[in-house]
């Protein structure tokens, strides 16, 4: 069986150093954080936010460079994921493609698996 792990596309990993870069307080250890939480109309919903070192028990990915942790729990969740970022005429930001994911709700800002 394999580890769990969620895969980050270069054009996501570059994004997120130059997001994190951009930030005044950024250390050697500062990345980013991806997870799931309770919530929204679906049940589900992403989480992707800035974080300054690893949780005890994170799994640390580090895509072209980039810091990301995964706490073990969303981990589950996000097992096959893949993040992209996409810059086109109508949307700009991270995306999340989940395999896991069964449905979502009409805004997009929730999901259920």
């Amino acid at each position: 069986m394999t580890e769990p792990t969620v895969h980050i596309t270069p054009k996501a990993a570059r994004k997120m150093k130059e997001l994190v870069a951009a930030r005044p307080h950024a250390n050697p250890e500062s990345g980013v954080r991806l997870g799931i939480k309770g919530g929204g109309c679906s049940g589900l919903s992403y989480v992707i936010e800035f974080c300054d070192r690893p949780r005890a028990k994170d799994k640390v990915l580090e895509p072209e460079g980039a810091r990301v942790y995964v706490d073990p729990k969303s981990l589950l969740y996000l097992n096959g994921t893949t993040l992209d970022y996409v810059d086109t005429f109508q949307q700009k930001g991270f995306q999340f493609q989940n395999p896991q994911q069964r449905s979502e709700c009409g805004c997009g800002q929730s999901f259920s698996i």
